[in-house]
């Protein structure tokens, strides 16, 4: 129901250039450049840059994709209300949530959510903070569960709970009997980091530099699993994370969870976020209450 002007304006966008936007379409180059030449004197601006390699979106071009999707999300949301797929028997949710909550957290929401609701299914896709926040702007996921420092653009927070970072050892750790854990009695032991683009490794890392602390990680990686797996088989090893990413893991496996009473890293939260002003299906708003609810449930009793 797009026209082809703006079919052919998001396929360039998207491929990044006229030769694969082309290959996706099965039309010609030539076609496709006029109706991106004829969209442009519509618009009265460039929308791309032209480049050898390709083709990029200008400022205008970027706020003209972002309307464009969005009056697309709409036209879909309105045929499937015309089709009754609004009901909750009969939907698709598309999640959106940075690596930490995608441990354990979120599979067992998901799980229970369907036990109430079987009809409803679930698109999950895992990014950074940042490209969560990407997803949800353009429209790309329904809802998001991410751990944030700061509002996002465009972004509309349903709810959001502290998530402070905290130290996960063992049980039988030598600094495990002590209540709170500073960053200087750290160093001898194995530390397992998540990557730099992370709210938590930022988090870490100012607090190292304002504490004058220099902590070298045995290891690094971009999944939590990763590094949960890492100390269990280590002696003595360490990692970073929020009490929510381990909510259901740690006392099984015999690990425990510190708090290292700096300030900066309780500057944290967990955020509920959905597309800003987006009229929402009746399985997400059933879903985004029933988040909301065991999100509470969780905060209440890990502050208790």
């Amino acid at each position: 129901m797009l026209s082809s002007e703006m079919r052919y304006f998001l396929a360039v966008a998207s491929a990044g250039s006229l030769s694969a936007a082309s290959e996706q379409t099965f039309v010609a180059v030539s076609a496709i450049s006029r109706q991106i030449q004829r969209l442009e004197a519509q618009v009265g601006a460039p929308l791309f840059e032209r480049h050898a390699r390709g083709m990029v979106l200008t400022e205008a071009g970027e706020i003209f994709a972002h309307h464009v999707r969005k009056s697309l999300l709409d036209m879909e949301h309105a045929i499937a209300e015309i089709k009754g797929l609004k009901a909750v028997r009969r939907a698709q949710i598309r999640v959106a949530c940075t690596d930490g909550m995608a441990f354990t957290l979120l599979p067992r929401l998901l799980a229970a959510f369907r036990e109430q609701n079987p009809g409803v299914h679930f698109s999950v896709k895992v990014s950074s903070s940042q490209g969560v926040a990407e997803l949800i702007r353009a429209g790309d996921c329904d809802v998001a569960l991410q751990f944030s420092l700061h509002p996002e653009r465009g972004v509309e927070v349903i709810a959001s709970w502290p998530a402070p970072v905290l130290l996960m050892m063992r049980e039988n750790h030598p600094l495990a009997h002590k209540q709170q854990v500073a960053l200087t009695e750290l160093s001898p032991y194995p530390v397992a980091l998540p990557e730099q683009d992370t709210t938590v490794r930022q988090l870490f890392d100012l607090s190292c530099h304002m504490s004058g602390s220099v902590i070298e990680p045995v290891l690094t990686c971009d999944n939590f699993s990763t590094l949960y797996h890492f100390l269990l088989h280590t002696p003595h090893a360490v990692t970073i994370c929020s009490e929510f990413t381990v909510r259901y893991e740690a006392q099984a496996q015999g690990l425990i969870v510190k708090s290292m009473g700096v300030d900066q890293l309780s500057q944290r939260t967990l955020q509920l976020q959905t597309v800003s002003g987006r009229k929402r299906s009746a399985a997400l708003d059933l879903f985004l209450e029933f988040i909301n609810g065991q999100m509470d449930a969780q905060h209440g009793s890990l502050r208790d």
